[in-house]
C-alpha cells in the first residue's frame, strides 16, 4: 500500500460522507481549491472518475462507490488493528466518533461528552446529531445513542436507561374535552402526533398484559403533528390534545401537575435508551470508557 493511500482513503470517505467538497475542506481545514486538487490527484492516480460534480453537491460514480466500500472497510480494519495493539495503554486516547439524536443529543448527551472530555483529555470526541438513525457500518461512527429498538442486528447494544411511554394531556384539555376511559374513546379526542422516522402516521399501538403477544392499534386524529419532540410536547402543555411521550420527557411536568397521565392501564412500546456499536472483538479503550461513563451517568439520581 502506498504511504499516502490511507490519507487518500480518509479524505475520500469524508468527501462522500459530507456530499460536498467544500464541507470536506472545512472539516480538514483545507481551502476549497486544495480539496479539489487533492481529489483530482486521487482520480488521476487511479485513472478513473470517482465523483460527478455539480455546482452544489457531488454524487459518486460506480467506481467511486466501489472505492468508498473498500476504503471504509480498510480504514475500519486499520483502526481495529491499532486499537488492539494499543489496548494495554493506561489512559484511553484517540478519536471517538459519536452520533445522537438532535434534541436529546444537544441538551443531554453534549454535557455528558463535556464531562467525559475533562476526565479523558487525550480522547478527541467528534459528536454529530442527526434526526434519523445512522448506519454505523458505513458511516464511520464508533457508537450511536438512540431511543427505542435496535435498528440493525449486526450491532451490539447496551441498555443505558429504561424509559416507558405514556399518554398524557394538560388539565386544561381534559377539563374542556373530558378524560378518555377506554382506547375507543381516543377516536373522539384531539390527538397530537409525533412523526418519527418511518412509523405509521397517527397509529398508536398498545399492549395488554406483561408480554407483547396481545396488542391493539388505534388510529388517532388531530390538527397538529410534527417530527420534533419538543414541539409536540409544547402543544400538549398548551392544551391542544393528547400526546404519547416517554417518562424521561414527562416526569417534571407530571410532578408539577402541568400534564396528567391518561389511560395508565394500557401499556405502550417502551422508548428505552440504548448505546449501540459495531460487533468488534477488540473494542477500543476509548469506546469502552465512554460507554461505561454514559451508563454510570444515567445510574445517578436525577
Amino acid at each position: 500500500m502506498r504511504p499516502d493511500s490511507t490519507l487518500d482513503m480518509e479524505f475520500f470517505v469524508l468527501v462522500a460522507r459530507h456530499g460536498s467538497l467544500a464541507a470536506a475542506a472545512r472539516a480538514l481545514d483545507l481551502t476549497p481549491p486544495a480539496a479539489t486538487k487533492r481529489l483530482a490527484q486521487l482520480e488521476a492516480r487511479l485513472g478513473v472518475r470517482l465523483v460527478n460534480r455539480t455546482t452544489r453537491r457531488i454524487s459518486l460514480t460506480g467506481e467511486g462507490e466501489t472505492y468508498l466500500t473498500h476504503a471504509t472497510r480498510i480504514l475500519a480494519s486499520i483502526r481495529e488493528m491499532e486499537d488492539a495493539v494499543a489496548s494495554g495503554r493506561a489512559a484511553p486516547k484517540g478519536l471517538l466518533r459519536v452520533n445522537a439524536t438532535l434534541g436529546f443529543g444537544r441538551t443531554t448527551i453534549a454535557p455528558i461528552v463535556s464531562a467525559f472530555a475533562k476526565r479523558y483529555p487525550q480522547v478527541e470526541v467528534q459528536m454529530e446529531v442527526t434526526d434519523r438513525p445512522v448506519d454505523l457500518v458505513d458511516s464511520g461512527y464508533d457508537l450511536a445513542i438512540r431511543f427505542g429498538a435496535l435498528p440493525d442486528t449486526r450491532l451490539n447494544a447496551r441498555r443505558v436507561m429504561s424509559n416507558r411511554r405514556f399518554l398524557c394531556a394538560s388539565p386544561l384539555y381534559l377539563q374542556r374535552h373530558g378524560t378518555p376511559s377506554s382506547l375507543a374513546d381516543l377516536a373522539r379526542h384531539r390527538c397530537i402526533v409525533h412523526r418519527q422516522n418511518d412509523e405509521a402516521h397517527g397509529v398508536w399501538r398498545f399492549y395488554s398484559g406483561e408480554g407483547e403477544e396481545h396488542s391493539e392499534t388505534v388510529k388517532v386524529h388531530g390538527a397538529l403533528s410534527s417530527n420534533d419532540g419538543d414541539i409536540v410536547l409544547g402543544w400538549a402543555l398548551d392544551g391542544h390534545g393528547i400526546l404519547v411521550r416517554s417518562e424521561w420527557d414527562l416526569a417534571k411536568y407530571v410532578d408539577s401537575g402541568r400534564l396528567h397521565i391518561v389511560l395508565p392501564q394500557y401499556r405502550l412500546p417502551s422508548a428505552d435508551l440504548f448505546v449501540y456499536y459495531l460487533n468488534r472483538r477488540n473494542q477500543a479503550a476509548r469506546t469502552r470508557a465512554f460507554i461505561d461513563f454514559l451508563v454510570e451517568h444515567f445510574r445517578q439520581p436525577a
